[in-house]
């Protein structure tokens, strides 16, 4: 049997389904997963372990045999805990079968195959009774459904089904409750990631604005949590006008209700300023007392930030109000949390709490403006970036002239505009997509320009000379930035588009940018390596057999390819220097044959390899570039600054991906590497080896 799978296209510039073998999908799935990071989580694991421990005592002090049920038990790592501490029996749900296969092995490795019972079925689907999966309701209620929203792996539905059918009324559980906390901020950085600022632009004839969709200024923004990982955001980037605030709790040892509610806090405000968005996160109480708590406040909430447990899998939310408004300080205003069965969302209100909570009608906010179904949040930031925006400024300056006919191939791209107010004579603009093309038809009828840049919605290689008025191209330009893009170089879909335009370009035609270079650098990170290294032996389970599953998954087709991270949020230093490794030349069309380099990165500072990074440079004119990586290395000792608008290609060492060995002998002193660009498929392939 085939399936199909969604894969980004460097040369089409589209999602393509392609049909890959039955395995591909789960493989990706294991390979990608959090489990890695969620196993190597001591903080979690203790706590989780303690709170297991208490709960099964309790149990045991009231002469009562103590039932478990696990939902999500992935590896069974909570059912052994739960084994160990002297429950009777656990029931173990997993619904994704490669992993509840592998839970049976590992159970079975413990030696707790008597005592655990995995069931490869989604728990709504479970049933108890003599022919049931459970002979009897559990007594104990164990799960790990949660992720950064807290509820948006679903887990009020598996609840509220469990108290329903599966666990006794009164049951214990752990965690035992969650809370969700808010601060509502202040903070320009965070903003850009959601609305369009002014873009100021100085023209020969005086200064030009680029104004925003008036039905941005009220639009709820994309639906779904901003997670990041807020302990990267210095405290500059954003001013505090609320003290932390509990927004609501869930007690997971009653029952619980997936239906839609709301919560509302009164707030006084401790800083008068624009109230934009609310930062959230949420704290488990493993036990009834509250003693055994597992946080995830950022740095600034806790009274030492020294020994913050880093993780992965739960981060905080970023929340955007639908629109900015003032704030005084002394002066009460409502914060109210909503929520769905998935998803959380906020509002402020101003004025007292009277009428709160009566007949609120809650209804998931979506984008009215068009604008954030086609740009991401880095993507927002990107274009309020006003350095970065400057850069393309100049370099439009270099380039155009009076009687230039300009061509932008990019999605939903300002450079039309920016083209136009610097004295383009012509303006055409190409969009792939319904979604790009009904935003710039917005944008440029809210700047008033619908007659003078002329929106095309066609793939590049449909374009008809009518489309351009029957004139010839002189100067094409691009960021170039597309929606569908994943890794750096898939954006290098402007390489194949500046190919099937070439009809259509004069002979001296300018190509913006000009060129391209990959870069690639060895760097250490600080915590990011965690979540591909094999755990080995967690709480003194063995677990190996799930290190040897992912590493299966890892090798399985696309073994060892690059992944994309924001590394702006996943400190970590350079240990050589970084290298131009490809270079791409837009002037030219794109090659028939493999581009290829082989090269040496020398390691010249101390720390571990733990992997390679990859970014791209775009090189607008000569001396003027714009890059979507490395901005810095900070001082001596090799700390990066990258850019927060783009996610760079992380490539993960062998050595941290596969199962814990003997250490090396001696430490490497270079790396061997091997980058090749296929023109065929617009994939960039690699390959790694120490020197020693």
């Amino acid at each position: 049997m085939k399936v199909f799978c969604g894969r980004a296209n460097p040369t089409t510039g589209s999602v393509e389904w392609l049909e890959e073998d039955e395995n591909y999908d789960y493989h990706q799935e294991i390979a990608r997963s959090c489990y890695a990071d969620m196993l190597n989580d001591k903080d979690r694991n203790a706590k989780y372990f303690e709170g297991i421990r208490a709960a099964v005592g309790r149990v045991k002090e009231r002469g009562e045999r103590a039932v478990v049920l696990d939902i999500g038990t992935g590896t069974g790592l909570l059912s052994m805990m739960a084994a160990t501490a002297g429950a009777d029996f656990c029931y173990a749900v997993e619904v994704f079968k490669p992993m509840a296969d592998a839970a049976v092995k590992i159970v079975e490795k413990n030696g707790f195959s008597e005592k655990i019972k995995i069931i490869n079925k989604h728990s709504t689907e479970v049933t108890v009774g003599p022919d049931g999966d459970m002979e009897c309701r559990a007594n104990i209620l164990i799960t790990e459904l949660f992720d950064t929203e807290l509820i948006g792996e679903g887990a009020l539905p598996s609840y509220e089904h469990a108290h329903q059918y599966l666990v006794q009324e009164g049951c214990e559980a752990v965690p035992h409750r969650a809370t969700v906390y808010a601060q509502l901020v202040e903070s320009k950085r965070m903003w850009s990631w959601n609305k369009l600022f002014p873009i100021h632009v100085q023209a020969e004839d005086g200064e030009k604005i680029i104004a925003s969709l008036p039905e941005m200024e009220n639009c709820p923004g994309a639906p779904a949590v901003y997670d990041i990982q807020l302990n990267q955001v210095p405290l500059s980037d954003f001013t505090a006008l609320s003290d932390v605030v509990t927004m609501f709790s869930v007690d997971f040892s009653k029952p619980v209700s997936r239906a839609s509610a709301s919560h509302r806090v009164q707030l006084e405000p401790v800083k008068s300023g624009r109230a934009q968005v609310v930062l959230s996160w949420w704290d488990m109480d493993m036990d009834p007392a509250g003693s055994v708590k597992c946080s995830m406040a950022p740095y600034w909430v806790l009274a030492s930030s020294e020994d913050i447990p880093w993780r992965d899998h739960w981060m905080q939310c970023v929340y955007f109000l639908s629109n900015e408004e003032p704030v005084f300080q002394g002066q009460s205003v409502g914060l109210t949390a909503f929520h769905d069965d998935y998803s959380v969302w906020y509002k402020l209100q101003k004025g007292r709490k009277e009428n709160a909570n009566t007949n609120i009608r809650i209804e998931r906010p979506m984008c009215c403006c068009q604008a954030h179904l086609l740009w991401n949040r880095p993507r927002f930031g990107e274009l309020n970036d006003q350095n970065r925006t400057a850069q393309y400024v100049r370099a439009l300056n270099k380039v155009l002239e009076r009687n230039s006919v300009c061509l932008s191939v990019s999605d939903g791209s300002l450079l039309p505009l920016l083209a136009h107010h610097l004295g383009a004579e012509k303006v055409f603009t190409l969009e792939s997509s319904a979604v790009s093309f009904s935003l710039m038809k917005k944008i440029c009828e809210a700047n008033h320009l619908e007659d003078k840049i002329k929106i095309i919605e066609k793939h590049p290689e449909l374009l008809l000379s009518s489309d351009l008025d029957n004139r010839k191209v002189s100067v094409l330009i691009g960021e170039p930035f597309f929606s569908t893009s994943l890794l750096p170089w898939h954006n290098l879909y402007f390489w194949y588009a500046r190919t099937a335009v070439a009809g259509f370009l004069t002979s001296d035609a300018t190509i913006l940018p000009q060129c391209a270079s990959l870069y690639i650098m060895v760097v250490e990170f600080k915590d990011l390596w965690r979540i591909r290294s094999p755990c080995g032996f967690c709480e003194e389970f063995d677990v190996r057999i799930m290190d040897q599953m992912i590493k299966y998954s890892l090798d399985f087709r696309e073994a060892r390819e690059a992944e994309p991270h924001p590394l702006w949020e996943y400190p970590c230093k350079s240990i050589s220097e970084p290298v131009e490794v490809l270079t791409f030349d837009f002037r030219q069309t794109v090659p028939e044959h493999t581009i290829r380099k082989e090269g040496i990165l020398n390691l010249q500072r101390a720390g571990k390899s733990h992997g390679a990074v990859l970014w791209m440079e775009y090189h607008l004119i000569p001396g003027l570039s714009v890059s979507t990586g490395l901005v810095q290395i900070s001082d001596e000792k090799g700390y990066c600054q990258w850019t927060p608008h783009c996610k760079q290609a992380v490539y993960f060492f062998s050595s941290i991906t596969e199962p814990k060995s003997e250490p090396l002998t001696n430490s490497p002193s270079a790396v061997a590497y091997t980058i090749s660009f296929s023109p065929k498929s617009g994939d960039v392939a690699m390959d790694f080896k120490f020197i020693n």
